[in-house]
């Protein structure tokens, strides 16, 4: 079994601030630092530096060399990656005092995916394979379709939210991780038991992992549900939390570890990632988590 993440390359720019700026709001940041990430990128350092081999697909833009060796650095298999013409995707990044943070998102090279090129990278994998994917890139629908005919489990954290997803035909997803902002988005319900109920509803075959902050997460399928608290840690930099929590969860699961193990193995993962800064520097490996709380 083969995991193939279709996802985003980012720069990073992260400026430390008092505060999350306001509507015409000018505020002095006390540090600036780049750093390489993009939900795609750091979903598959995580897996990476949770034990597994992953392939990455997508595109980088001037500057992207950086990003390809920090994948490589960390283990991720990058044939699958192009470089084009044109900027990188970048985020500015405000993380204030409480380790809060707010994101302002540019696809740049992220969203310059073809068909032609979602084919090829697809003619490498095969029925029983994972497909891993947010939707940081374009022609998301069009991925999750060639996918789903390929017979391939299809992995997606909706983030961001927009539109684009609403094109998608997300009956063929096998397994939505989300927090709850965007379990909002996709059920319209703000309360955890209303957005597991409601996509029990809409996708009765999805299983899904709701993630809930400081209240820890709850993972739910056809049969059962299972509930996680957080490892509570001095939070520095909460950027990676999400994506870490993921990729260590999706570890768990071609490891086949029992849901209660994969649960915990990523919260653990989580809670150390958001006590050091930047997102794949954050990011810990498989022996830091396991000694956790040891």
């Amino acid at each position: 079994m083969k995991i193939l993440n279709f996802g985003s390359l980012n720069l990073d720019y992260v400026y430390q601030v008092e505060h999350i700026l306001i509507p015409g709001e000018t505020l002095s940041s006390s540090d600036r630092t780049i750093f390489c990430g993009g939900k795609g990128l750091n979903q598959s350092i995580a897996l990476a530096k949770a034990g597994i081999t992953v392939y990455h697909a997508g595109m980088v833009g001037e500057g992207g060399e950086i990003l390809l060796e920090t994948c490589r650095e960390n283990g991720v298999d990058t044939r699958f990656v192009r470089k084009i013409d044109g900027p990188c995707g970048h985020t500015v990044i405000q993380v204030d005092k409480d380790a809060q943070n707010c994101i302002l998102l540019f696809g740049g090279a992220n969203r310059s995916i073809t068909r032609e090129f979602v084919d090829e990278v697809l003619a490498f994998f095969e029925k029983g394979d994972v497909i891993l994917l947010q939707n940081e890139i374009n022609e998301l629908g069009y991925i999750i379709d060639k996918a789903s005919e390929k017979g391939m489990m299809i992995i997606l954290n909706p983030s961001p939210y927009d539109n684009a997803l609403d094109r998608c035909n997300l009956s063929k997803v096998s397994l939505f991780l989300v927090n709850e902002i965007e379990g909002y988005q996709i059920t319209g319900e703000k309360e955890p038991e209303a957005i597991l109920a409601k996509v029990r509803s809409i996708y009765p075959k999805a299983k899904i992992v709701l993630t809930l902050g400081s209240e820890g997460s709850v993972y739910q399928d056809e049969n059962q549900i299972y509930r996680q608290g957080i490892y509570k840690v001095k939070a520095i930099d909460t950027t990676a939390a999400g994506d870490t929590f993921t990729g260590y969860f999706i570890a768990s699961i071609l490891e086949n570890m029992s849901v209660e193990e994969g649960l915990k193995l990523a919260a653990k993962a989580s809670a150390i990632a958001v006590s050091r800064p930047g997102a794949t520097a954050s990011i810990p490996l498989r022996e830091e988590v396991q000694a956790f709380g040891l």
